[in-house]
């Protein structure tokens, strides 16, 4: 069997009134900040681009899967103005979306970088094996680990990293997807998306300007400061999904949490398809507004784009939207009055 190796290429980054405010906290593709020390270091954008997923599979044998993941410690830009010190997979929030067929093989080889000042490893919810592979790669600031899984259950499952204490090291970043496609693999769709929702939990209030610092109280409260898309706040306002009229879309969504349950909804959509709690054998629903994951799950939801236009991400508990939750999937081309057509203009102000 020959190995294949993944690719995990490294990826830089509602109404005109929520549009508004989460832009405030767009992050920048680069800046620096001033350390307590004078020092003036290196801010990173974190930002997974959610516009990049690998292709779908296309092979039908079994294959063996090389994955190799860097967990790393670094400054990112956490809203304008506000730096924070994340850790991830492979230099950005959240880490590679993964690919493989029912069946495969997956080598994990997972390297803590030397700068680390932390333990670090890896758990796939869609490795059946003790802790997901925790215990197999768990390392320390320097070290290599490896482990190999056969992905028995197609799906869309979570990895995170799993070393003690594990909310802290979700929380600072530290969760992906991996997307294991059924023999018949899914529906084609014309484009697809990855994004994924995390809570970060500073000491300082939101919206705090300079380096901010993780709060484990209002981590072990479940009272975070910020909610975000792809790592930062307004960050995929900054970074928006891409697509056109006529084309079918789909989404890879999941919560590495490590706390709040999201209601994921697109405003001015609804989803033609959805495969609850990640499940692509279930036959999907259909015709749905909003739909519910969990910390530690994921969906996947396809549907098809029928008129131009800006089309909000949020979790319809939509006091998070204040707090840096929120993401612009932008659709270009051209009108269909059939379908939506202002009669008297189109205002500033609205709401919702």
């Amino acid at each position: 069997m020959k190995t294949r190796r993944l690719k995990t290429a490294l990826f830089a980054g509602t109404a005109t009134a929520m549009v508004a405010a989460a832009a405030m906290f767009a992050p920048l593709a680069s800046a620096q900040y001033d350390t307590q020390e004078g020092v003036t270091a290196e801010v990173n954008n974190i930002v997974a681009n959610p516009n990049v997923v690998p292709a779908p599979v296309d092979w039908t044998e079994p294959r063996r899967h090389l994955v190799e993941l860097e967990t790393t410690e670094l400054v990112g830009q956490l809203a304008d103005g506000t730096t924070y010190t994340y850790w991830t997979f492979n230099n950005q929030v959240p880490g590679p979306i993964l690919r493989v067929r029912v069946g495969d093989s997956v080598e994990v080889r997972l390297t803590n970088a030397e700068d680390s000042t932390m333990m670090h490893n890896i758990d796939f919810h869609a490795a059946t094996g003790p802790g997901g592979g925790a215990k197999a790669s768990l390392a320390m600031p320097g070290e290599t680990k490896s482990f190999i899984f056969q992905a028995l259950n197609p799906g869309v499952y979570v990895y995170h990293c799993a070393t003690p204490m594990v909310a802290s090291h979700i929380a600072n970043g530290m969760y992906g997807l991996i997307v294991v496609e059924p023999e018949e693999g899914l529906p084609p769709v014309d484009r697809e998306f990855y994004v994924m929702q995390g809570e970060i939990y500073t000491e300082e209030p939101f919206g705090t300007p300079g380096h901010n610092t993780e709060s484990i109280e209002k981590l072990l409260d479940e009272d975070p400061e910020y909610y975000v898309f792809n790592g930062a706040a307004g960050a995929l306002m900054n970074t928006p999904l891409e697509a056109e009229v006529g084309e079918t879309v789909r989404i890879f969504f999941g919560v590495g949490g490590p706390n709040a349950t999201s209601s994921f909804h697109v405003i001015g959509e609804i989803f033609d398809s959805v495969y609850t709690m990640g499940s692509l054998t279930s036959e999907p629903l259909t015709d749905i507004q909003t739909t519910t994951v969990a910390p530690g799950g994921a969906v996947a939801v396809d549907f098809k784009l029928e008129v131009p236009g800006d089309f909000i991400l949020v979790d319809h508990a939509l006091s998070r939207a204040e707090r840096g939750l929120a993401g612009i999937l932008r659709v270009t081309g051209e009108e269909n009055h059939e379908i939506f057509q202002p009669l008297d203009g189109e205002s500033d102000l609205a709401g919702h």
